[in-house]
């Protein structure tokens, strides 16, 4: 598909559609490009802007100074052009429809940049089978941060409170250092795997629930590796929020410190067949152990992540393998080409037969287009 020719227009970048809503949100307020998406689900019978993404706009114009955001009366066309990241303390009650992962991910993007060190409490559903859950990102996202030096005492992210889908009620408090540059990454040989660790967690349910997670999980993964420790949370009262549920996240970490993950919640009461704590114990064994066939240093749910830091890079030669591309990512990609004007020089390698070394791996590399947070002074 070619998108060129709209993408020239002199007001910005203009897009059609509501897919991928958050990475073009994301990516103008970094670049500071303005951007128009028009025909928002403009055939659906309730057309527009639905709840969860006008919440993700009211968040970015908290952490931002400046932004102007218009929308038409049906919410079927946006434009916005963003202000300057400002950061500080922010609070923010996302919408029900999607846990705070989704609007945690567009945080992680943004939160280096920002003028004061951001300290935002979010509230809401902490753990549904739609997003990345808190305890997935804290185990994941964050390390990986931290190769591209994105650090320090003040680099964290709590669960304060759990809350399940439907009724959310959870609380999550994020809080980030800023940075000035991002450095240069060569993560090339993610290397064996070392240890599993995972979190089984529970609300409103026996305790035993978790329990019998962990025995069913254990039961597939321990044919392959002895060092597994998967810790229990049960949380009771006030912290446990305002809907059932329970669900595991599994996290490998390999020699050279990379961390795939993988992770499945139970159905928000009411929606679905319900599953069994074994069941799903062992589903997301499996789920893991098809993410180590995959490979790469970088799970798939952060290959997005990873490719933008490695962009905003300083300008030298980053390099990450990854497994195989998702959709998801492969349209960054093609955004990070409108925003930045940068591409990816992409190579596949395919293991040879007897390396028994998974899937086939993408190797990414690419020149950091040198952005500096614009809000430090050269001291």
């Amino acid at each position: 598909v070619c998108r060129n020719n709209n993408n020239m227009a002199s007001h910005g970048l203009a897009y059609d559609g509501c897919n991928f809503f958050r990475q073009r949100l994301v990516l103008s307020t970094l670049s500071g490009k303005r951007v128009k998406i028009k025909n928002i689900r403009s055939k659906d019978d309730n057309p527009g802007l639905r709840d969860f993404e006008a919440s993700l706009i009211r968040l970015l114009d908290k952490v931002t100074n400046g932004s102007i955001i218009e929308i038409n009366q049906t919410g079927t066309v946006l434009f916005y052009q963003p202000g300057l990241l400002y950061g500080g303390s922010v609070e923010h009650d996302c919408n029900l429809q999607r846990s705070v992962g989704y609007y945690l991910e567009a945080l992680l993007m943004l939160a280096p940049f920002m003028k004061t060190s951001l300290k935002a409490t979010l509230r809401g559903v902490t753990n549904d089978p739609r997003d990345p859950t808190v305890d997935m990102l804290k185990s994941t996202a964050l390390p990986l941060m931290k190769k591209f030096g994105i650090d320090g005492e003040g680099f964290d992210l709590k669960v304060v409170k759990r809350g399940m889908a439907p009724g959310g009620g959870g609380e999550v408090v994020f809080t980030c250092p800023v940075r000035r540059t991002i450095r240069p990454v060569q993560l090339t040989d993610p290397a064996k795997i070392k240890r599993i660790r995972g979190v089984a967690y529970s609300v409103r349910v026996s305790p035993q629930m978790a329990n019998r997670i962990v025995e069913s999980a254990r039961g597939v993964l321990n044919q392959f590796i002895p060092d597994i420790y998967i810790y229990t949370d049960h949380m009771k009262g006030a912290n446990s929020g305002k809907s059932p549920g329970f669900g595991l996240t599994l996290v490998a970490e390999t020699l050279n410190g990379s961390f795939l993950s993988a992770e499945m919640s139970s159905m928000p009461q009411g929606q679905g067949d319900p599953k069994l704590p074994e069941d799903l114990g062992r589903d997301c064994a499996k789920l893991l152990l098809e993410e180590v066939h995959r490979g790469g240093c970088v799970d798939s749910s952060n290959q997005s992540l990873a490719l933008l830091l490695m962009t905003l890079g300083q300008q030298d030669v980053s390099k990450v393998l990854l497994g195989p591309l998702s959709p998801y990512t492969i349209e960054f990609l093609r955004h990070i080409r409108d925003f930045f004007q940068l591409m990816f020089k992409i190579e596949v390698q395919k293991p040879s037969e007897d390396e028994r070394k998974g899937g086939d791996k993408v190797l990414m590399t690419c020149v950091g287009v040198g952005y500096s947070n614009i809000n430090k002074t050269i001291k």
